[in-house]
């Protein structure tokens, strides 16, 4: 049983105070924070190796060459790649999905289809927008439930991926709902008409033990920050088949085999993907991060996930005027959990809530499609991770409620 009361002494910042108040930090969604020996790992490489990679072939290069290379197979073998050479750095989740997009997009074409969800993140959505602007393809969409899950009936009776579809690109977990899609399901129907399946896991892989052949994916995106690694980091995982069919995104040095002034040839993957001088150090403190959650164990990571969800459900589904978006209950969920309060804006409520030392999210949070499916124009989300510890969520639940009293007390509505 994971113990975050321990773990949270890994974690400087959280013995901060917030306006006279200890930290509540509950926007780990958003970003996680950091353990001490990740940003130790990152010094220690800045101020003993620093150097370039692939290049310098002298013993500092040779040093962050291991070191960067060394933490491509930590990541691998994270998500259970069949080999390294699958996994493309990128500097974020954001720029992998636009990698996807845009070397799947150059192989679509009027009367193609691409399929994605109403629930989508921006950076999965406005990426295959631009491919179909680009290409003559057209984007459709799932739809959802109304109680935010994915709507496979409606999808299935109007024929929503069918011979047309060469791309379908779904979240594996909505950073809004907090509902995890069935993508092993969505990408059995996929393949079924031949069509990709891109997945953007970065609300997933940080929560759940991830296999990414058994989870059906062709690629899947995520990004370090979000799993106590670095920011400017992310990664496309890739089957290497495909991988080695696609162009290449971005030019420059390192992803090149043969260049002349009137031609170039390419690198194999995952070098193709990579031009110019990579995020080495931000490298070594994701593969840091990495050896830190195999520590504590992904079931156990995903398990008190769970727990810490349950009772941020609980706790603001009980409180007036409280109304959660996505599904009310644990199964199939994950960890963000989105609300609104009546009369507050979200704005409001999350400076209320820094009042009190309570760290939430309040906005669109890049899926302002969803809201206004939803109905809403935005709402706040509180977001917990191994650190968080249940009297934070008590923490949580106290200070809406007082927020909640208090703006209807300077606005003279009743409660």
């Amino acid at each position: 049983m994971l113990n975050p009361a321990a773990i949270r002494g890994d974690f400087p910042i959280l013995d901060r105070e917030v306006n006279g108040h200890p930290l509540v930090y509950l926007d780990s969604a958003n970003t996680s924070q950091k353990p001490r020996e990740v940003v130790e790992a990152m010094e220690a490489h800045y101020l003993r190796h620093n150097a370039n990679v692939a290049r310098a072939m002298h013993t500092l290069g040779a040093e962050a060459t291991e070191a960067f290379e060394g933490a491509r197979v930590k990541i691998g073998d994270f998500i259970q790649a069949r080999s390294s050479d699958e996994v493309i750095f990128t500097k974020n989740a954001s720029e992998a999905l636009n990698l996807a997009a845009y070397t799947l997009g150059r192989r679509l074409g009027p009367g193609d289809e691409v399929v994605i969800s109403v629930m989508e993140h921006h950076s999965n959505l406005v990426p295959w927008q631009l491919a179909c602007e680009a290409s003559g393809a057209t984007l459709r969409w799932f739809d959802i439930t109304e109680d935010g899950r994915l709507d496979l009936e409606s999808a299935q009776r109007d024929g929503l991926i069918n011979e047309r579809t060469k791309v379908v690109s779904l979240a594996w977990v909505s950073n809004v709902l907090g509902t995890i899609n069935p993508i092993r399901t969505v990408a059995d129907w996929a393949h079924s008409v031949g069509a990709v399946m891109v997945v953007d896991g970065s609300q997933g892989v940080p929560q759940r033990d991830t296999d990414v052949n058994a989870l059906g994916a062709d690629l899947l995106a995520f990004t370090a920050h979000k799993l106590c690694g670095p920011t400017g980091i992310g990664v496309l995982w890739g089957r290497y088949e495909l991988l080695a069919e696609l162009p290449p995104f971005l030019g420059g040095g390192e992803m090149i085999e043969v260049v002349r002034m009137e031609n170039s040839t390419y690198a194999p993957p995952p070098h193709r993907f990579e031009a110019g001088t990579p995020p080495i150090a931000q490298a070594v403190g994701m593969g840091a991060a990495i050896d830190y959650l195999n520590r504590i164990g992904m079931e156990e990571i995903a398990a008190h996930e769970s727990d810490i969800t349950a009772r941020i459900l609980s706790g603001l589904g009980a409180l007036p005027g409280v109304h959660i978006l996505g599904p009310c209950e644990v199964v199939d969920r994950g960890g963000a959990v989105s609300f609104t309060v009546d009369g507050v804006h979200p704005h409001d409520l999350m400076q209320l809530l820094d009042s009190r030392g309570v760290a939430v999210r309040g906005g669109h949070h890049c899926a302002a499609p969803l809201h206004r499916r939803l109905r809403v124009q935005s709402s706040s989300r509180a977001s917990g991770y191994l650190y968080t510890t249940p009297e934070e969520v008590n923490a949580l639940v106290e200070a809406v409620a007082w927020s909640y009293d208090f703006f209807n007390s300077r606005t003279g509505r009743k409660s």
